[in-house]
């Protein structure tokens, strides 16, 4: 049907945002903390860094691993629901997306000492959750689309669907496409994300000083992240008739009828870093806690691919034969983690609060990419980003002469978009409840609630944008055996 080659389709999606993988959302993907961590933690808001006396310590503050005194194991089952009502020109759709997996388990082995405390310890983390869901549909009566955005973007997936057309100067030199379709559409699409990120965790903790402790964690990280996304651009209003040609060559591209654009980006996800801590019992009451999360280097592997049709009422549908695949690795920097926390305890009753500092801006793009093309990359991301102070509260209590611990919290994350507003602020508040068994078995069960305000936009800036309400339930189930 066409003539113009399609040798430059892959250089252009390289580079073309809309919908290719490599920007700044991908680095916020990779830097932007979890709240997944044990029962016992996420019960108490994940204000842990001044306890952290459990394989959790690994998570938060691995100092906490000298406070352990018997050797011990610990498991955990995680399940959480998304859930997104997306408002769309007007039109409401709700969306879910619920996951199950094992989040944690390992062992700590207090050695023998003559003085103080020494503890070694090693297990497996699942640290991180890329669970998400968007579905959306709605009529754009504006003069824009996916199908201009490719076109105007000299975008070859138009131009081999029958969506565009090449233009020429008068010695036959092509200049660029151009497209009859002008907005009028109703658009549709779904959007699922999964994946998880994992560590397995080596640890180790002393009691360098009567009452004041330090611990070393080495995370070895490995994942995995899918995001498919499925888009549909219609003519419901027979806005383009039979009488019109999309391309005045091809008679078979009249009457058009439906745009159909899937998407799929596919990580392997391979890196490492180190958390340093330090935990200070000021009294039998008070511990203080102090921790640096240096900076994960995460090589990423990229398989990123292209399907598209379109319909004309012709009885004519047009494919992208092959699909179009694309691969590329690059190594994503995260920034450095600052954190403190206080806890007090007495008569049963404990309180503990949590401050971490997060730099956005200090996210990089260090490999995988020409100078020129990391260094806008990186621009971008100083540009869009700020600093955020995330904001951990909680308690716990214990029953008397129950072996119940109710715990109770609240997770405070800040956009780390500089102009967003508290809308896009992250929120939740968590519960939680611990049984002990016996000498050497405790039973735990953590619950958070979180809610906050997203947008999206399906190509350029406020043209097709998804307004989105997102709801996030955890559910985490641990488990304690004491050797």
């Amino acid at each position: 049907m066409k003539t113009k080659s399609i040798l430059l389709i892959a250089i252009v999606l390289i580079g073309f945002n809309t919908i290719s993988a490599q920007n700044f959302n991908d680095a916020l993907r990779l830097s932007d903390p979890e709240i997944l961590t044990s029962a016992r933690a996420l019960g108490m808001g994940n204000a842990y860094l001044s306890l952290s006396n459990d394989f959790s310590a690994s998570l938060f503050n691995p100092a906490g691993f000298a406070l352990i005194k018997k050797m011990e194991f610990s498991g955990g089952l995680n399940y959480n629901s998304f859930k997104n009502d997306a408002q769309f020109f007007n039109r409401s759709t709700n969306y879910s997306s619920t996951s199950s997996n094992f989040n944690q388990f390992g062992f700590a082995f207090p050695l023998p000492t003559s003085r103080g405390s020494l503890v070694l310890a090693f297990g497996y983390n699942k640290f991180k959750d890329f669970n998400r869901a968007l579905k959306f549909s709605g009529f754009n009566s504006n003069n824009n689309s996916l199908i201009q955005s490719l076109t105007n973007d000299n975008d070859d997936v138009a131009y081999e669907l029958g969506l565009s057309y090449p233009v020429y100067d008068s010695n036959n030199k092509y200049l660029y496409d151009e497209t009859k379709i002008n907005g009028k559409l109703n658009q549709s699409g779904n959007i699922v994300q999964e994946g998880n990120l994992n560590s397995w965790q080596f640890s180790g903790a002393i009691e360098f000083q009567e009452n004041l402790f330090i611990g070393l964690t080495i995370n070895i990280i490995n994942g995995d992240f899918k995001r498919n996304r499925e888009y549909w651009e219609e003519d419901l209003n027979n806005n383009y008739p039979l009488q019109l040609l999309l391309d005045n060559n091809d008679p078979f591209t009249a009457d058009f009828q439906s745009f159909y654009f899937n998407d799929i980006i596919r990580w392997d996800v391979s890196g490492w870093n180190g958390t340093l801590g330090i935990l200070a019992k000021v009294d039998e009451n008070i511990n203080f806690g102090a921790t640096i999360k240096f900076p994960k280097s995460l090589e990423v592997n990229e398989i990123y691919t292209v399907d598209a049709d379109a319909k004309f009422g012709t009885g004519k549908r047009y494919f992208l034969d092959p699909p179009i695949e694309n691969r590329v690795e690059y190594t994503v920097i995260t920034p450095i983690e600052l954190g403190i926390g206080a806890s007090y305890s007495l008569s049963g009753m404990t309180v503990a609060f949590d401050a971490n500092f997060i730099d956005y801006t200090q996210m990089e793009f260090s490999e995988g990419f020409d100078t020129r093309t990391r260094e806008n990359k990186n621009k971008d991301i100083k540009d869009l980003f700020k600093k955020a102070l995330n904001l951990n509260a909680g308690f716990e209590y214990m029953l008397p002469f129950t072996g119940i611990t109710v715990r109770g919290g609240f997770i405070f994350m800040p956009s780390p978009f500089k102009d967003d507003n508290s809308d896009f602020d992250k929120k939740f508040i968590t519960a939680g409840i611990g049984f002990k068994a016996g000498q050497r078995f405790v039973f735990d069960v953590g619950y958070s609630h979180g809610w906050w305000k997203d947008v999206g936009d399906n190509y350029g800036s406020n043209l097709s944008r998804t307004f989105q309400s997102i709801t996030k339930d955890n559910l985490i189930f641990g488990i304690k055996y004491l050797f």
